[in-house]
């Protein structure tokens, strides 16, 4: 079956293979609007009995550019009593297909940065852009509520790929970020979050620069028989 030009799948499709993972942003501002417009249509995500347990912190200009100081300086081992650990445990460790996925990534962003390979030092650095949100004007910062435990993280992670998708339909680009997610003490107490408050992750945003050799490739998706098992009989 075909679809005719320009319906739902065609838009949907569209935006999938458009999306990328942003690592350079231009510095100009989103506009308010437009900002509101992604989070009235990723508020329609769909969450378990309807819970709805995202709660969003959007921080942009000056105020973002003061959060990722104080997260870049945990970062990088300035304030070691700064360092924490993520609300939601990182993967133990990724192996077989996983790991074969994770190391083409990794190498499809160094080549293109011309880091080569074994260069620790300069995968540290590069690493530690997250925490520079990659230049980014906005960051939000994305959290459940502790006593819905993964189920919550798992609706939050819904909640995500919306907000990217539907910034993608408004020229915005953006990049989720696990790595802000590993100092979620120092999320929480720089906006002023309760202790109830778990961070799953966040999400830099903006306009990209497409100029930026970061932006320059895109990852490889796996092919349908190679994650999905029909059973029809």
């Amino acid at each position: 079956m075909t679809s005719a030009p320009d319906a739902p799948i065609d838009v949907v499709e569209n935006l999938l293979a458009a999306r990328y993972s942003c690592r350079s942003f231009r510095p100009d501002p989103v506009p308010r609007p437009t900002i509101e417009r992604i989070l009235k249509a990723a508020q329609r995500t769909a969450s378990w009995c309807n819970s709805q347990p995202w709660q969003v912190v959007i921080a942009s200009g000056a105020a973002a550019r003061r959060f990722s100081e104080v997260i870049y300086q945990a970062a990088s081992g300035a304030s070691s009593a700064e360092q924490g650990a993520p609300d939601f445990p990182f993967p133990r460790e990724y192996r077989g297909v996983y790991l074969e996925r994770r190391r083409e990534s990794g190498f499809q962003l160094y080549n293109a940065l011309g880091i080569v390979r074994g260069d620790k030092e300069g995968y540290r650095v590069q690493a530690l852009q997250n925490f520079k949100l990659f230049g980014a004007p906005h960051v939000a910062l994305i959290t459940s509520d502790e006593a819905l435990g993964v189920y919550g993280a798992v609706d939050c992670g819904g909640y995500v790929s919306n907000f990217m998708l539907a910034a993608q339909a408004l020229g915005v680009a953006t990049i989720p970020q696990a790595a802000l997610a590993g100092y979620s003490d120092v999320v929480r107490r720089h906006f002023d979050l309760g202790a109830d408050r778990r961070v799953v992750c966040g999400i830099s945003f903006g306009f990209a620069d497409p100029d930026h050799p970061a932006n320059s490739y895109r990852t490889t998706r796996a092919a349908i028989p190679d994650t999905v098992t029909f059973f029809e009989s």
